[in-house]
């Protein structure tokens, strides 16, 4: 009759044998469906490129024949995932991927913290403002609030800012990592070595009539605990009502936004590294 001894050593032997199988179970890859991971190559391969992608580019990049890259881009299309231009039948991210994204940025620190101080600001300005951050095409606007001032001109969620003709644009240029500039400016086909010391030296920069004439608009940026760019803070207007002075009721209260949301965030980054 086994003592009480070996009845333990028996337990803890199978005890642990029941683990081990369950760790292996754990680190076992997990079985997905083959034809989402495909789908998944294609979304990836669109995301890469900064332009509309023709079908055959497109399959090419996500190693599918144009027959099969097409039969799941019609699926895509159908879920918003993907949209195709009617005009050229090339492909670029649907809506459904433009609001994943922007449930991503929502997501960041740095959004959050700026998105009520960008409601304040536009009622206490009367003025719109626009939150933009770093997109594969320029600088994007990802939070849009209406002033009480109307602007004939089409700005929405979404927007991509001109680096070279925008005072959002030359903030990016101002501030933002030389690395990631260089592939706006490609995708903008935007020339490199415009003089941006001013824009660093006031921390601000403004535009009064352009691009769009009768527009004008004042940006700052807002950066992390070290230095890095995180995104602008643009207040927009009519001409004639906007006060574009450097040192301005605009321009102090933008300057003050834009250090308290980075003091803010150096907050946050201290408690987190604790």
């Amino acid at each position: 009759m086994p003592s009480s001894a070996d009845a333990l050593r028996s337990n803890a032997s199978t005890i642990g044998q029941y683990q081990l199988n369950e760790a292996k179970e754990t680190i076992r890859p997990q079985r997905g469906i083959q034809s989402v991971e495909v789908a998944g190559r294609i979304l990836e391969a669109l995301a890469a490129r900064r332009e509309p992608v023709p079908l055959s580019e497109l399959a090419a990049a996500a190693a599918l024949s144009t027959a099969q890259a097409h039969t799941y881009l019609v699926s895509l299309t159908k879920l918003g995932l993907v949209k195709r231009d009617a005009l050229t039948g090339h492909y670029e991210p649907g809506p459904l991927s433009l609001r994943l994204g922007l449930m991503h940025i929502e997501q960041q620190a740095a959004y959050r913290v700026a998105a009520p101080h960008a409601v304040e600001l536009a009622e206490r300005t009367g003025f719109s403002v626009a939150v933009c951050v770093a997109g594969a095409q320029g600088p994007t606007i990802v939070r849009y609030e209406r002033g009480g001032h109307p602007l004939h001109v089409n700005l929405h969620v979404g927007t991509v800012m001109s680096l070279h003709s925008t005072s959002t644009g030359r903030v990016f240029g101002a501030f933002l990592s030389a690395e990631r500039l260089a592939l706006m400016r490609e995708s903008q086909g935007a020339q490199d070595g415009e003089a941006l010391d001013d824009v660093r030296q006031r921390g601000i920069a403004r535009n009064v009539d352009m691009p769009s004439p009768g527009i004008s608009s004042m940006a700052a940026p807002v950066l992390d605990a070290h230095g890095a760019l995180q995104l602008t803070l643009t207040v927009i207007g009519p001409t004639g009502a906007m006060d574009v002075n450097w040192n301005g009721a605009i321009a102090r209260d933008l300057r003050d936004v834009a250090k308290r949301i980075t003091q803010a965030l150096s907050k946050e980054d201290v408690s987190h590294a604790i």
